[in-house]
C-alpha cells in the first residue's frame, strides 16, 4: 500500500490520485494544466514559481 502523502500536490496541497510527479515532488493534473496554460504575465505565475522551488530546494539540500 502507498503512503498517500506521496500523492499530496505540491502545488495546491491536496490529495490527488493522478498527476506527474518530478523527483520527489507530486503536482496534481489540474494543476499541472492549470500551470502550462498560465501566462508569465499573470500573478498566478509567480506563486507557481514559488512552489515549484521546493523542487530544486530539495537537490541543493
Amino acid at each position: 500500500m502507498e503512503n498517500q502523502t506521496e500523492h499530496v500536490c505540491i502545488i495546491c496541497g491536496q490529495d490527488k490520485e493522478e498527476g506527474i510527479r518530478i523527483l520527489s515532488q507530486f503536482i496534481c493534473e489540474a494543476c499541472e494544466s492549470e500551470m502550462v496554460h498560465t501566462n508569465a504575465e499573470e500573478v498566478r505565475y509567480r506563486f507557481f514559481i514559488h512552489q515549484m522551488k521546493q523542487i530544486s530546494e530539495q537537490v541543493n539540500v
